[in-house]
């Protein structure tokens, strides 16, 4: 593995690259870091890729800038494209899952050029429509708990989260997984809850998708960057519908897929409507859907080998 360092302005980006061959760049979601797509490096690279693994502003070893406005969907996806110029003078293909999905989703829109394909693991693309993600949620569970009205919340996210981190860590990876009991991450609660002592802990202790030295590596990094970053990721909600006023309802053109997995409770994120149910209605060389069963919200964590065989198809079609 080659450790790069790339700018984007004032912004530092830690890269992690491995492999020859046509470049493939992984963008993580919250709350990860760019080793959680190990199985995806290790994987790829054997089969003749070179793969590239972001720590994305605000995790890790980037760039952690304090003000909200730094952390714009629209400011992201041009740390990828500055990372994509960076690895290569061509076209690449980016994969992005949770946060990394939208990121890269809007990296093919923003920075077409950089962009040769794209593949969404658990949160499919939707075009901008002018309209706050946040005053949606406010709506749509209006009096009612939901985890992104609360990690807006200024300083509170932090503090809880702080008091345990390692705990609140393996809270949240097994809640959203497929072991957990169905749709847990979206309790019956009122609004004014705090997410950890709604999320129920691993029966066992333990996480079968996630070694304990993975999860003491990642607390350790939050330790070290604190978590205002990850947060502030959804606090800059409020400004994202400002800065896309000029690609509302525009499609990704590029060759895409996406792969979720079939317990992932951002499928129910809208009350009565399934978000996976056609993933490629925005895109118009959209090469297929991939929904993994009994798999969570970690679907290339928790099912590695049908991920890995999902995006090995997807980039094998592109030749």
């Amino acid at each position: 593995m080659e450790e790069l360092k790339v700018t984007n302005g004032d912004i530092s980006l830690r890269v992690e690259v491995t492999g020859d061959g046509p470049t493939v760049l992984c963008v993580s979601g919250w709350p990860e870091l760019a080793g959680s797509w190990h199985n995806q490096v290790e994987f790829l690279s054997s089969h003749g890729y070179r793969v590239a693994a972001l720590d994305v502003r605000g995790y890790g070893g980037s760039s952690v800038p304090t003000e909200v406005a730094r952390y714009t969907v629209k400011e992201l996806a041009g740390d990828v494209a500055a990372v994509a110029a960076a690895l290569s003078d061509e076209p690449i293909v980016l994969v992005g899952h949770d946060w990394g999905a939208p990121i890269v989703w809007n990296t093919a829109i923003r920075h077409a050029d950089r962009v040769r394909a794209v593949a969404g693991l658990s949160v499919a693309y939707v075009p901008a429509t002018g309209m706050s993600l946040i005053d949606v949620f406010d709506q749509v569970y209006a009096g009612r708990f939901f985890y992104m009205l609360y990690f807006i919340r200024p300083g509170a996210p932090e503090a809880d989260f702080g008091a345990d981190l390692r705990g609140a860590l393996k809270r949240v990876y097994f809640g959203l997984s497929g072991d957990a009991p169905l749709n847990c991450w979206l309790p019956d609660a009122p609004r004014d809850a705090t997410l950890l002592p709604l999320l129920p802990n691993p029966p066992d202790g333990r996480l079968d998708f996630i070694t304990d030295a993975d999860l003491d590596a990642l607390a350790a990094s939050f330790e070290h960057s604190g978590m205002n970053g990850a947060f502030n990721r959804y606090r800059a909600l409020a400004l994202d519908a400002a800065e896309s006023e000029n690609i509302i309802g525009a499609p990704v053109t590029q060759p895409s897929c996406f792969i979720a997995g079939e317990r992932d409770p951002v499928r129910a994120f809208i009350p009565g409507m399934d978000s996976y149910a056609d993933p490629g209605a925005a895109c118009t060389d959209f090469r297929s859907s991939t929904i993994v069963p009994g798999a969570g919200h970690w679907v290339h964590r928790e099912r590695p080998a049908e991920t890995n065989a999902a995006l090995l198809a997807f980039l094998q079609s592109l030749d």
